[in-house]
């Protein structure tokens, strides 16, 4: 029986794979596939999601995010299972949103709240999130004042995965403003964050 379990393991992330890979996602945030970092577990998959981005660049000026599936058949003692997620999501901000001593814990209360709300199990929640204020000098002086959330967390999940993938592409839409429900309306302009 032992010798069938890697074979069993690897049905299981296929499985997941396929589970990931059938999502379908609101048109204001464009998802791709991409290279999952080869050195976290022994088996990965990796999506990226742009909230509206630039027909001609790609990038997008509302909010980014990733979401990286692992699998380990090891089931490594801090997981709990064979499974782990690990995402971030980051979004521009205006300054005063950005200076709200309460933006990171609502930040962290949406992502909890859409992994609820879409009926995903998980345990071991870990996560930052970062706030940045910046302002621009020299020859940057143009960029002005500006700020950024950046929520990065990661989770083990139950035994289904597409609700996971849900709940991460809607914190993303959430960071950028945009809230379930409100697929084509405007933003009212992309929200700079300064660089330096």
């Amino acid at each position: 029986m032992a010798a069938d379990r890697p074979h069993e393991s690897s049905l299981a992330f296929a499985r997941a794979t396929e589970e990931v890979r059938a999502e379908r996602f609101r048109d204001d945030l464009v998802v791709t596939e991409i290279d999952a970092p080869g050195s976290l577990a022994p088996e990965s998959i990796a999506l990226a999601g742009d909230v509206r981005p630039d027909a001609a660049t790609g990038e997008s000026v509302y909010g980014t995010g990733r979401f990286i599936l692992l699998h380990d058949p090891g089931e490594p003692e801090q997981w709990g299972g064979p499974f782990r997620i690990v995402t971030f999501a980051q979004a521009p901000l205006e300054t005063e949103i950005g200076t709200d001593p309460l933006l990171a814990d609502v930040a962290w209360s949406w992502l909890m709240d859409a992994l609820r709300t879409r009926g995903a199990e998980f345990r071991a929640a870990a996560g930052t999130a970062t706030k940045t204020v910046s302002k621009g000098f020299g020859s940057l002086h143009a960029e002005g004042e500006g700020a950024q959330i950046e929520l990065r967390a990661s989770w083990s999940p139950g035994s289904a995965i597409g609700p996971h993938v849900q709940a991460w592409a809607e914190l993303v839409c959430m960071l950028a403003g945009l809230p379930p429900g409100s697929e084509g309306v405007a933003v009212l302009g992309a929200r700079k964050a300064g660089r330096g």
